[in-house]
This record gives structure tokens, C-alpha cells and sequence, in this order.
């Protein structure tokens, strides 16, 4: 299960037990069957992998998080070799399988790295301001307290549609230059004081700041729209592809893609016949979102859509970030300031 972006962790109870949301909605849109290969590109704690398992299917279990590979070796061994678990991003799944009969991803963060203060991707208690579901590269940290003003305001902007981001940014740069941010709760506490919090306001004010930062850090969208480009190679004809999503970001990259490849027209009357293309995918309906009854069950579900498409026949194309209309942000891949002599993001 994924967590919603608009949760207050101030306002949450305990850990969260893992649901995997619209589990029904996703397993009929898979329609998995013995003898099939379903890739799980976010396993997580093995929700969706343990349906389609009981379905026959055989599963590819993709998690870039070191402890979700770990937790779900015991899975992987009751299986009866119909798991193979991978440590990978998401975005390589084609990396690892040369053909699958469905491809199910659940976007977002789960419940385990919320729960666990250590991880820092909440405020809910304090912990390392880390936000890195691969546990390495350029963390919160390194972002709040190295890149410039401007692109630090895009970042809350864009990602984390925050109507203070300039705001924000600016006061982050005048007070890390007296006590670089390396707490959970210091940024969330500061950016309170600074910006202010109503009695109506329903989320905490640093909520969409965090959700910017972990979005950026694991460069969420990023790996998102490679997925999708992956999921076409590797998906067979009639095969199924499924995607949750908890954000109007992600539903956007999701709902383009299928769009867009659902479409076999050339774009254009004035292209040449030469250039037309075929549809490599048909749509499944419309987005399906939680009903009441498991949203009462599970509120971290309210967010939540599922798009689902099949696969055609037709060759896959070329992967092309343009349809997604996303910004130009700095590269949260390039080595942050613990790397000296390196030009870091928002230095070019």
C-alpha cells in the first residue's frame, strides 16, 4: 500500500498496517493465470505479489529498498520458485525480464518507510532528514541545504504544488547558513514558524515541501515514465498493464502515456503517411478510485486511481518525455555536497 501525499504525519495515528489498495480492482485488471509471468515493479510488503501468486502466476518482484527485498525473502522461499525477488529501480524492469503477461505498479511511498522515523521521509517523528528509498545517492539534506533559492522554490513549486515555495526557499537560505537542516522536525517546525498555520488548515504547512523533497530526491516521476516505456518492451500481446496512483502528477504521466499510446493516428494531417503509427496499447475504462468502504478502512487509500491498458500487438516506441509535459528540474542524480569537486545540481 502507498500513502497518500495529501496525510498530515502530525495528524496520523500509529504505524499504518500494509493494505495493498484496490487490490480487487487491480487483480481484474490483471487477470492473472497459472503458467503467466507478472512483473511487480514496487513489491513493497508483497501485497499485490501475494494475490497474484495465489492466482498460479509467477511473479518478478522489483524494489529499489534494500529492507523490502530483505522482508520479502521468506515470501520469495515459500513460493516454490514462482518469486524471484530483484533489488532494481522500478524504471529497469525490462532489465530483468524479456517478457511478461502483465506489469503492476503501485506509485508512491509505503507504509513501512513512513512508519520508520529513521528513514526521514516524515515528521510524524523525528528522524535523519534522508528521504532515500535506495538508502544512497542525494538525500533531503543535501537538497535543503546545498541547492540555489530558485531551484529549490521550482522543486516545492512543481512537485509539491506548494503556493509558498519562493517563500520557503528563501527562508531555507538564510537559516542553513547558521544551522545546515538535518532533522525531519526542524524543517517542518521552521517552515510552521515561517509560514504560519491556521485552525482550518487541514495539513500541516510542511507537508507539501517533504512531498517535493522525496519526490525529487528519488526522482519519482522520472522513474515513473521509464516504467511505463518498460512495461511496453516487455508486456506481450494481450498483456495487462495496471498503475495506482496517490497524486495528480503521477495520474497525469500515467493517463498521457496510455493516451498517447492508445492513439494510432500520425498527431497530424500534415505528416507524411510514411510516418503513422500503430497503438500499442487499448484502454481499460476510466480511472477507478477506493470506494467508501475501503477508504473507511484505510484512509491513506482516499487518494488513490487505478489506469489499466492492454497491449497490442504493435512494435513498441521510442520513449518520449515530451508527452509528458514535465518542467526541466536540477538532476537529483548528479553526487550531492559530500562529494567535493563535483558541480552539483543548480551550479550549472
Amino acid at each position: 500500500m502507498m500513502a497518500g501525499y495529501g496525510d498530515d504525519p502530525h495528524a496520523v495515528g500509529g504505524p499504518a498496517r500494509h493494505i495493498p489498495v484496490l487490490l480487487a480492482e487491480v487483480m481484474e485488471a490483471l487477470s492473472p493465470k497459472t503458467g503467466e509471468v507478472v512483473v511487480d515493479g514496487t513489491f513493497g510488503a508483497g501485497g499485490y505479489t501475494k494475490a497474484i501468486l495465489a492466482s498460479g502466476a509467477s511473479v518478478v518482484a522489483i524494489d529499489r529498498d534494500p529492507d523490502a527485498i530483505a522482508a520479502g525473502r521468506a515470501i520469495e522461499q515459500q513460493s516454490g520458485g514462482r518469486l524471484r525477488l530483484v533489488q532494481a529501480p522500478f524504471s529497469t524492469l525490462d532489465e530483468h525480464v524479456e517478457s511478461a503477461d502483465g506489469v503492476v505498479l503501485d506509485i508512491g511511498i509505503s507504509s513501512m518507510q513512513i512508519d520508520q522515523a529513521e528513514r526521514g521521509f516524515s515528521f510524524r517523528a523525528d528522524g535523519p532528514l534522508d528521504m532515500r528509498m535506495a538508502q544512497a545517492g542525494l538525500s533531503a539534506a543535501d537538497v535543503v541545504n546545498s541547492f540555489k533559492v530558485g531551484d529549490l522554490a521550482r522543486i516545492f513549486g512543481f512537485l509539491g504544488e506548494e503556493r509558498h515555495a519562493g517563500r520557503i526557499a528563501r527562508m531555507i537560505e538564510s537559516r542553513r547558513q547558521k544551522h545546515p537542516f538535518e532533522r525531519t522536525l526542524d524543517l517542518a517546525d521552521a517552515i510552521e514558524t515561517h509560514i504560519g498555520r491556521a485552525p482550518k488548515d487541514k495539513i500541516h504547512p510542511a507537508t507539501r515541501v517533504f512531498q517535493a523533497l522525496r519526490i525529487f530526491v528519488n526522482d519519482e516521476l522520472g522513474e515513473l515514465a521509464k516504467a511505463l516505456f518498460a512495461a511496453e518492451r516487455v508486456l506481450k500481446p494481450g498483456g495487462r498493464l495496471a498503475v495506482v496512483t496517490f497524486h495528480s502528477l503521477e495520474d497525469r504521466i500515467v493517463k498521457r502515456f496510455i493516451a498517447d499510446r492508445a492513439d494510432a493516428a500520425t498527431g497530424s494531417r500534415h505528416l507524411p503517411e510514411a510516418q503513422a503509427r500503430s497503438a500499442t496499447f487499448k484502454k481499460i475504462g476510466s480511472g477507478v478510485t477506493p470506494g467508501e468502504a475501503e477508504i473507511s478502512a484505510n484512509p491513506r487509500a482516499r487518494s488513490a486511481r487505478l489506469r489499466a491498458a492492454i497491449r497490442t500487438d504493435a512494435p513498441p516506441r521510442a520513449g518520449d518525455f515530451s508527452i509528458f509535459g514535465l518542467p526541466k528540474l536540477p538532476d537529483p542524480k548528479l553526487p550531492g555536497p559530500k562529494h567535493p569537486g563535483v558541480e552539483r545540481p543548480g551550479e550549472r
